[in-house]
């Protein structure tokens, strides 16, 4: 990997995050366009860091007001009369009790497939596949109507659906953003929230992919520290402009116009793998 790769590969991570187009399946195949055979795990992870940083800086309030609600757990618990009715009065401890069971399903399929996803990881026509059926979940957001179920409204059960959805987004080619903000507008979430709940689920999320590839990641990489950090820096920087940027669009509900991308990607994978 030279310099202009490391942040080629870092502009595209912090661009396809966020934007519903799986940021997996484009470092997939633009390593392959680099000609090369494995994937670089340890740059794959620390990039991911960089859009990690990203969510946090652009959801800094919301996870302020978090940390405040988990601190003030016991007391907030006692003026209710109760978890259940706190978790349904507040709206700080209800996400984040959102958060935490939505990433129960992530972490189970996280850790019982990850290992299978990592072998099927360099594979571009499974890449071409799974981002032709991201664009048909995306263009079906166009018929998910007006959603407007507010915080108070969404449950538990909502929760652990789209944690499940975020599971299936470890295959490469299939969109985490954009599966689990479709799947929240299916359920009738309101779009802002949906977007919310979407990135502050990720957070756990990519704090355990990161966990779990960085052993063996760290042991095979053989890329400078200084391409690494370039690379980082510039995935964190354009994550959170175009995590930004997704967010007015899923406020406008304009989802469905990236599934044409998708699939036109996904069909020219496919055409690279077999033509």
């Amino acid at each position: 990997m030279d310099m202009l790769q490391a942040i080629l590969l870092g502009l595209v991570q912090g661009l396809t995050e966020f934007l519903p187009v799986s940021s997996s399946g484009h470092l997939v195949l633009l390593q392959r366009l680099f000609g090369w055979t494995e994937p670089e795990l340890f740059f794959d992870v620390s990039v991911h860091f960089g859009t990690l940083l990203a969510v946090c800086a652009v959801f800094a309030g919301d996870l302020r007001q978090m940390a405040s609600a988990a601190v003030a757990l016991p007391s907030r618990v006692r003026r209710s009369g109760g978890l259940r009715p706190a978790l349904r009065s507040d709206a700080d401890l209800r996400m984040m009790g959102l958060i935490v069971a939505g990433s129960v399903p992530t972490a189970f399929i996280g850790l019982m497939f990850h290992r299978v996803a990592d072998r099927i990881f360099g594979s571009v026509a499974i890449v071409g596949v799974t981002l032709i059926l991201t664009g048909i979940l995306l263009w079906l957001t166009r018929y998910a109507g007006r959603p407007e179920r507010t915080i108070r409204q969404f449950r538990f059960v909502d929760a652990l659906v789209i944690g499940v959805v975020q599971g299936m987004a470890i295959l490469p080619g299939i969109s985490r953003s954009g599966s689990t903000i479709a799947a929240a507008l299916f359920l009738g979430i309101d779009r802002e929230l949906a977007g919310r709940f979407s990135f502050l689920l990720s957070l756990p999320a990519i704090c355990g992919a990161m966990l779990l590839s960085l052993r063996d990641a760290a042991t095979a990489s053989a890329v400078p520290a200084s391409q690494v950090l370039t690379g980082t820096a510039v995935a964190g920087a354009v994550g959170y402009l175009a995590l930004r940027a997704l967010m007015r669009i899923v406020k406008r509900g304009t989802l469905h116009r990236f599934a044409p991308y998708c699939w036109a990607l996904g069909a020219t994978a496919l055409y690279w793998s077999f033509g």
